[in-house]
């Protein structure tokens, strides 16, 4: 005999299997509560319950836990005030006082106190010190570079670097080796073959303008007219900083013209010391840095036309990885049949190249290649030098 719960709304109704049989037997009824328990007393193995919920209230209030405040910390000694810290003062050196006086204060659990009131203050005893530092009127000159180098070199703490190669190029304008000061000179531009020229020393030339790509127009025709002109501060050639004032002859190197005082104006003008005004100007320049792309603008043709045919060539010219060691030439008989609608190819040219080898697939080889006269023709040589094989010779009529 197994017992049967059956829930209905808010009650809960306890039926045996005795009960649930009388029940199926006719199935069309439907099983009703008993009106009046008291008139039909059911079987021992008949319970019935009734709980009317709906109308309880139940409140459930979370309860906050106390949280444990953390051991307090030992009281910190401080030393006595007749044992203050005192810094002795040097000659030529910067002199420090620190005075130090304590206030002893017991802090006590009060109104004023703002940390939680769980936390246990009483007893605890603190002190207050007020710190004062006296610097006297002096001048302290602090160590240059050359100073602190001397000193690491004898105490032999530290590494240096291997000493970058000098420098040797030279700038056209101020005759300055080297790269420039950013707020100065600054760095050196290509002008030609072996030619270089300072940012600002060709920036500030009265000739040279710069467009709004950065290019730099004229400064060819400001370095033709600065080796004719003397400045007037070094008394060497090469100037092209003039003064902007109306008849005024005064014209400076650009290094120059900052050593001897002269004012630089926004609108890259500059007056001489004679002709500047007195005292500051809004529209005054005092910083000369320039992080902008800068070029000088020059024919590239031109320029490689005249590397290939100096005779002398002390310089190497190389595009990508191939290096050209001689151009040739031809005669006159020779056009006809030395050249095609596309090139030319003169009798002596050679030229190496640095490309993937024909025997390994990860490595390179060298290339020379030539151009030679044969029965009247042109004879394209190219030789094959590799480490570990003999040269190879490989030769055609066509330079495909």
């Amino acid at each position: 005999m197994k017992d049967i719960v059956f829930c209905s709304n808010n009650c809960f109704v306890l039926y045996s299997a005795a009960v649930q049989a009388k029940n199926s037997e006719n199935k069309e009824s439907v099983p009703s509560l008993p009106q009046s328990p008291m008139k039909e007393r059911p079987p021992k193995a008949f319970h019935q319950y009734s709980n009317n919920i709906s109308t309880l209230d139940v409140h459930c209030l979370p309860q906050l836990q106390e949280k444990v405040s953390p051991p307090s910390s030992p009281p910190i000694m401080f030393p006595p005030a007749f044992e203050a810290a005192k810094v002795e003062a040097k000659p030529d050196e910067l002199k420090v006082t620190v005075k130090l006086k304590p206030r002893l204060k017991a802090i006590h659990s009060s109104l004023e106190d703002c940390r939680p009131p769980s936390k246990k203050w009483k007893g605890m005893k603190w002190k207050k010190w007020s710190i004062q530092i006296v610097i006297p009127k002096g001048s302290f000159k602090p160590p240059c570079e050359e100073e602190i180098d001397e000193f690491l070199k004898k105490l032999g703490t530290t590494l240096k670097p291997d000493p970058v190669p000098k420098d040797y190029r030279k700038c056209c304008f101020c005759h300055e080796e080297g790269d420039g000061l950013t707020d100065g000179p600054a760095r050196l531009l290509n002008l030609d073959l072996d030619l270089w020229v300072h940012l600002n020393c060709a920036l500030w030339s009265t000739e040279v303008y710069e467009t709004q790509a950065g290019a730099l127009i004229n400064v060819e025709l400001a370095l033709r007219r600065g080796l004719q002109m003397k400045c007037m501060f070094c008394h060497k050639m090469g100037a092209t900083s003039g003064c902007h004032r109306l008849r005024c002859t005064n014209i400076y190197h650009f290094t120059c013209a900052i050593k001897a005082q002269c004012m630089f104006f926004k609108d890259k003008t500059m007056l001489c010391p004679m002709h500047k005004p007195k005292g500051t100007h809004e529209q005054e320049l005092s910083y000369f840095a320039v992080f902008r792309r800068v070029y000088v603008q020059r024919d590239e043709v031109r320029q490689i036309a005249s590397i290939v045919q100096r005779g002398e060539r002390d310089h190497t010219f190389r595009v990508g990885s191939l290096i050209f060691h001689a151009v040739g030439q031809l005669l006159p008989q020779q056009m006809q049949a030395f050249h095609s609608s596309k090139a030319l190819f003169p009798v002596g040219y050679e030229a190496s190249r640095l490309y993937w080898s024909m025997r390994y697939a990860n490595r390179r080889c060298r290339y020379l290649c030539s151009i030679e006269e044969k029965d009247g023709l042109p004879l394209f040589v190219i030789k094959v030098v590799e480490q570990g094989h003999e040269d190879l010779i490989l030769t055609d009529t066509t330079p495909k």
